[in-house]
């Protein structure tokens, strides 16, 4: 995925201010039912928060990445123990318009 523009992540950001995590990870962290989940909830939403369970700041955020990687999504925003991801569906099936 191309990389977003700084006003494209502040409206993404808007929009997922209160969204819920859709995807829990559990202790046993990145398995491949949990990568395969993320890629599904992002192909229905488009727009998903993952919750995080890593201990310290430098592992959460090399996970994020490494999910967002994975899913082939765009990292949004991190705070804390939670993710936002973003991946636009194609054309047709697109319900977020980027400005």
């Amino acid at each position: 995925m191309s990389a977003l523009r700084e006003d494209q992540k502040r409206h993404l950001r808007r929009l997922g201010h209160g969204l819920k995590p859709v995807v829990l990870m559990g202790s046993s962290g990145l398995t491949p039912a949990v990568s395969e989940e993320i890629k599904l909830a992002l192909e229905h939403h488009e727009l998903i928060k993952v919750k995080l369970v890593a201990d310290d700041r430098r592992q959460r955020q090399a996970l994020a990445a490494q999910i967002a990687e994975q899913a082939g999504a765009a990292l949004v925003q991190q705070v804390g123990n939670i993710a936002l991801l973003y991946r636009p569906n194609p054309e047709k099936k697109r319900r977020i318009a980027l400005p």
